[in-house]
């Protein structure tokens, strides 16, 4: 039967990510305790307020079709935050679209900036869906591998040789999953200066954007003047609010090419659900505090993981700048695949970690340890990593 599967998805497997996950589940339901490092669901609950918000409409019979564009007040509170926070202009009535995730925005992009056989770069550690994604739209993901010993740093050495006529787009995602890299001033002028001279397109992944450390700032490519008219921004509410569930997010950008996007979000989804996005309201236009204290929690957490990773023989863990993993360096133990790797820790000290190998080349050697869980399952999960290491 599998003649009649398109070919398509003989170049893509099961997310990994959502496999660790379901193993975990499966463990646990046979009676296994496992400290499970390896999502990226924050483990703190959806802030009240939003939640009530959501509840509300609900009871109020807000529970239909919306337009596909979202509703206005989410549009309007949107076009308003990547104005003050990014620096971003995009209309609420043209410039920006609802989607059922931030994961659906990126595939909507994807979908009306490639032809079939178009090339897309993608600097590599990255996130496991986007090569997925590209196949799934009939393009070809080239992936420029970032060198682990320079922090996985964005040069035109490292992305420039992977460019050819074909290349179409340059996706990027800042703060990184899974290595945690803040994208720098210096690493924007490249991107700016290769997307300039060949003509590309630029998918800039910001979801972890509210998830950064040490003062650094977060940089939205799509606010350089030079660069408005060729960047599509992907964000949501996932992360930041703790609203993985709700599947809400929003694509923002030039508004020719978004009432392009517009047609695809009309034929798949039709619209995000009408409740949730009353909720993504409250959200934007609520307190920051509660982003806040979630970041500072992530802030203690990353140290606490840190600290512990770097005690344990044969392993290194360079500090991460953003969102909440940790993309430790598992070269100098006895087991540096990273598949492999991963299969001790749950077999021997049941900890899920996610091996490195899945995020592309650049990954192998590392696994992503997810901090988005508390103090005692971190402190947990690296005691038992490190005897079970010894």
């Amino acid at each position: 039967m599998t003649a009649f599967v398109s070919s398509r998805f003989k170049l893509i497997e099961e997310s990994a990510t959502f496999a660790v996950a379901d193993t975990v589940k499966r463990l646990r339901a046979a009676g296994e305790t496992i400290h499970d490092l390896g999502g990226g669901d924050p483990d703190f609950p959806t802030p009240a307020a939003i939640v009530e918000s959501a509840h509300t409409a609900m009871q109020e019979g807000f529970t239909h079709y919306v337009g596909s564009r979202g509703i206005p007040s989410l549009l309007e509170a949107i076009a308003e935050k990547l104005s003050v926070d990014n620096g971003l202009q995009c209309p609420a009535s043209s410039g920006i679209i609802v989607t059922p995730s931030a994961k659906h925005a990126l595939y909507i992009a994807l979908l009306t900036v490639l032809d079939i056989g178009d090339e897309v770069i993608i600097p590599t550690p990255s996130w496991v869906t986007y090569e997925a994604i590209i196949h799934l739209v009939g393009a070809t993901p080239v992936m420029a591998e970032l060198d682990a010993d320079e922090n996985f740093a964005i040069t035109a050495e490292a992305l420039a040789p992977h460019i050819t006529s074909r290349t179409k787009a340059i996706l990027i995602n800042t703060p990184n999953n899974p290595t945690g890299r803040v994208l720098t001033a210096r690493e924007a002028d490249v991107i700016a200066d290769l997307a300039d001279r060949h003509d590309l397109v630029i998918i800039a992944d910001e979801i972890y954007e509210k998830i950064i450390y040490d003062g650094r700032t977060h940089l939205s490519v799509g606010a350089r003047p030079e660069l408005a008219d060729r960047t599509l921004t992907v964000n949501g509410f996932s992360k930041a609010y703790a609203m993985t569930g709700w599947r809400l997010g929003y694509l923002a950008g030039p508004q020719p090419i978004i009432a392009e996007a517009l047609k695809a979000q009309q034929h798949t989804v039709g619209c995000a659900a009408s409740f949730a996005q009353r909720g993504g309201v409250t959200a934007l236009r609520g307190p920051r505090s509660v982003v806040e204290e979630m970041r500072l929690a992530y802030l203690r957490r990353r140290d606490l993981i840190v600290d512990g990773l770097q005690s344990v023989p044969g392993i290194r863990c360079s500090v991460p700048e953003g969102a909440f993993y940790a993309f430790a360096d598992i070269r100098g133990t006895q087991i540096p695949d990273s598949a492999e790797f991963a299969q001790f820790l749950l077999t021997q000290a049941k900890v899920a970690v996610t091996p490195g190998a899945a995020f592309g080349p650049g990954g192998e050697g590392h696994v992503r340890l997810s901090f988005a869980n508390s103090d005692k399952v971190i402190t947990d999960a690296v005691h038992a990593m490190a005897a079970a290491l010894r």
